[in-house]
C-alpha cells in the first residue's frame, strides 16, 4: 500500500512514539492535508461519537494512543488502565470498520505476553498464560485488539494488523517520576543525584530482571513499514532482539552519565516480568524490519537529549 495521497490518522500522533511515526510518514510523501493528528483536547476516544468523527474519511488509522506508565503507575491504577485501553482500541477499530477505513494498524504492547513465556518470546506463544501481575490490566486490554482484528478480519474482511513493540526510548520521552518507564527514570535518577551532589541512587528491585529495548525512531519505522506491506492476521513482534538486565542498564547510564555514586536496590519494589526478549524474525520475513540503532548510542542520544531540555 503506497501511503503518498492516503488521508491518515495516528492516534498519539502527537506523544513520544507518535512524533516519530508522523515524521516518518512525511519522509514518504505524506501531505499535512492528509495526515490527522486527533488532540486530546478535541478528541476522547472513550466516547464513540470522538472516534466516528476522527476516522471519517480516512484510509489508514495507525492506532498508538494509550495511557501508560511504569510498575508504579500501573500499580496505582489497574482500573483506569484497562478500561481506559480497551475501551479506546474497541470503540475506534468498530468506528473504522463502519467507515470503510481501508486498514487499521493496532500497536499493542509486550506486556501481553504471558508472564513466563520462552525466551526469546514467539508470536505463537501469546496465549501460553497469564501476563505479569502488576501490567496484566494494561496487557490484556491492548491484547483484546488482537482478539478484535482476528475477529473483524474473519466475519467483515476488514484489514487489521497488530504488532507488539517492546519497550521503547529515546529523545522526546516521559521522564515524569510518577508515569515514566525504566529508561528514563533511571537517566532522571542519575541527573538529579549528579545535580544534588549525592552519593548514592535507589534503584527498584533486584537489578535480575532482562528487558529489551528499541530505540523510538526505529520503532517508528517498524510501524510504517508493517502499514504500508504487512496485511495478515498474525501478530508481529518489533524489537531488536537484544536483552540486559536491569543491573547492567543502570551501570551502563551511570557510565555514560559518568556518575560513580553507589546503587542501592530497594527489594521491597517489584522486578516486573522475570525475562524479556523477542524474537523479531516474523516482522523481517513479512516486511523487512530490522532495528539499526545500537544500544549505547541510542542510550548517548536519549541522555544528551534529556540533558538538553532541563530548564
Amino acid at each position: 500500500m503506497q501511503l503518498e495521497n492516503k488521508k491518515i490518522v495516528v492516534t498519539g500522533g502527537a506523544g513520544f512514539l507518535g512524533s516519530f511515526v508522523t515524521a516518518k510518514l512525511r519522509e514518504r510523501g505524506v501531505q499535512e492535508k492528509d495526515l490527522l493528528i486527533p488532540r486530546s483536547s478535541e478528541y476522547d476516544f472513550r466516547r464513540m461519537e470522538d472516534c466516528k468523527r476522527a476516522v471519517e474519511g480516512a484510509d489508514i488509522i495507525i492506532h498508538l494512543a494509550a495511557k501508560v506508565g511504569g510498575i508504579g503507575f500501573n500499580r496505582e491504577h489497574p482500573g483506569e488502565l484497562f478500561y481506559d485501553n480497551i475501551t479506546m482500541g474497541t470503540q475506534l477499530m468498530e468506528a473504522a470498520r463502519l467507515a470503510g477505513v481501508k486498514k487499521f494498524v493496532a500497536v499493542g504492547t509486550i506486556c501481553a505476553y504471558p508472564k513466563f513465556t520462552p525466551v526469546p518470546f514467539k508470536e505463537d506463544d501469546l496465549w501460553g498464560g497469564y501476563p505479569e501481575e502488576t501490567n496484566a490490566p494494561y496487557g490484556l486490554a491492548k491484547k483484546m485488539l488482537l482478539v478484535q482484528a482476528q475477529a473483524y478480519r474473519a466475519e467483515y474482511g476488514f484489514n487489521s494488523i497488530y504488532l507488539l513493540p517492546v519497550n521503547l526510548y529515546g529523545p522526546r520521552d516521559n521522564f515524569k517520576p510518577e508515569s515514566s518507564h525504566v529508561i528514563p527514570a533511571l537517566i532522571k535518577k542519575v541527573h538529579d543525584a549528579k545535580t544534588a551532589g549525592a552519593d548514592h541512587i535507589d534503584v527498584w528491585g533486584t537489578g535480575s530482571a532482562t528487558r529489551e529495548f528499541l530505540y523510538v525512531e526505529d520503532a517508528a519505522e517498524g510501524i510504517v513499514l508493517a502499514a504500508e506491506k504487512y496485511d495478515k492476521e498474525h501478530p508481529v513482534n518489533l524489537g531488536s532482539g537484544m536483552e540486559i538486565s536491569i543491573k547492567d542498564l543502570i551501570t551502563t547510564i551511570c557510565r555514560l552519565m559518568d556518575f560513580k555514586g553507589e546503587l542501592r536496590w530497594d527489594t521491597t519494589k517489584p522486578d516486573g516480568q522475570p525475562r524479556r526478549m523477542l524474537d523479531v524474525s516474523r516482522a523481517e520475513q513479512e516486511f523487512g524490519f530490522k532495528a539499526k540503532t545500537s544500544f549505547e548510542d541510542g542510550l548517548r542520544k536519549t541522555i544528551e537529549w534529556y540533558i538538553d531540555n532541563q530548564k
